[in-house]
């Protein structure tokens, strides 16, 4: 049985127990204002350790903060794990950052990236925001997944994540309903 939990900010060197390899068939682009698909086969290795430690990098600025570690459990076993980020930020200092969510391998398409979600957009809500940034890996799964969780593609990235990762699909999620 999985469960989601907090995790002590220091666990995000726990990272390195996620198995990352996956077979990608497909990946999106963004041109234009919409998706273009890419078929093909690409191999997504498992983190290095060199992966590993730019991404605990990544992720700490936001853990010193009022950001969160948040992780899948299956007994002692770390399944998956997300981060939310802190500060807000956007124009209006109403957008949290999903800096990342990833499940194992052995742990996929079992509803876990689906509990590490509404975990973090209830987080995100208690935090004041009124939306979840996402910059996706181009996959067919991350793309899908988060599209199938009512993410849309963002119609304003924001210039610092898109200058780090230019080739992610930049969503974002509304967590409020529209106002009138």
């Amino acid at each position: 049985m999985i469960i989601i939990k907090q995790l002590p900010k220091a666990a995000i060197t726990r990272l390195n127990e996620i198995e990352r390899a996956e077979k990608i068939d497909l990946i999106y682009r963004y041109e234009a204002g919409r998706l273009v698909e890419e078929r093909g086969v690409f191999d997504s290795p498992n983190w290095g350790q060199a992966h590993i430690e730019h991404l605990i990098a990544l992720c700490r600025p936001h853990l010193a903060g009022a950001g969160v570690l948040l992780g899948a459990l299956d007994g002692q076993t770390l399944a998956g794990v997300a981060v939310l980020g802190d500060p807000l930020f956007g124009r209006r200092l109403d957008q949290l950052q999903l800096v990342l969510l990833h499940v194992s391998r052995a742990y996929r398409r079992q509803g876990v990236a689906r509990q590490l979600m509404a975990e973090a957009v209830k987080r995100a809500k208690q935090r004041g925001a009124a939306y979840l940034y996402i910059s996706a890996t181009p996959s067919r799964s991350a793309v899908g997944f988060y599209l199938s969780q009512g993410c849309e593609v963002a119609k304003e990235v924001d210039p610092e994540l898109f200058a780090l990762e230019p080739e992610d699909i930049h969503l974002i999620k509304r967590l409020e309903a529209k106002k009138a």
